[in-house]
């Protein structure tokens, strides 16, 4: 499982950028920070309010020297639905529908087949600076002001 301090998973994922298909690997963030937020479905109340307030902050995140990807178990097409839904959302929307990445970032609850809730800031050398996983959402939702601080916490340590 990945933690604090451990290099992250490498990954490759297919999904949606706004109404456009896409391909993210970590790879492709080298020398940036990434916020990679997980989350649970598609449509659901609370990723409905917690996606929109990532895509309403983007600017700020990436002033920050960060990108930002969402990770679930729903296809691309569901994907772009949302999205299209949401009035467009400005960063990637991965599919990872055998939970096959949650799982390598310790995110997956298989039992239900569903990703968890969560957050997980990849420094630009490529290793895990802060996660957070929710256990009671949402109660404990990350809030993108939250994120903000500790991006700046990450870029001082630089």
């Amino acid at each position: 499982m990945a933690n604090v301090g451990s290099p992250a998973p490498d990954f490759t994922l297919k999904g949606t950028l706004g109404s456009k298909d896409t391909e993210v690997s970590l790879s492709d963030f080298k020398g940036k920070n990434l916020v990679v937020v997980f989350y649970p479905l598609d449509f659901s109340p609370v990723c409905s309010v917690q996606i929109p307030d990532f895509n309403e902050k983007l600017n700020e995140i990436r002033a920050k020297n960060a990108e930002v990807i969402a990770i679930n178990r729903d296809s691309a097409y569901a994907h772009k639905a949302w999205s299209e839904h949401l009035g467009g959302v400005k960063f990637p929307l991965l599919s990872d529908m055998n939970l096959e990445v949650s799982k390598k970032f310790g995110m997956a609850l298989e039992q239900v087949g569903i990703t968890n809730r969560g957050v997980i800031i990849i420094d630009r050398n490529g290793e895990i600076a802060f996660k957070h996983v929710e256990n009671k959402p949402p109660d404990n939702t990350l809030a993108v002001n939250q994120v903000l601080n500790e991006l700046d916490k990450l870029n001082k340590a630089y």
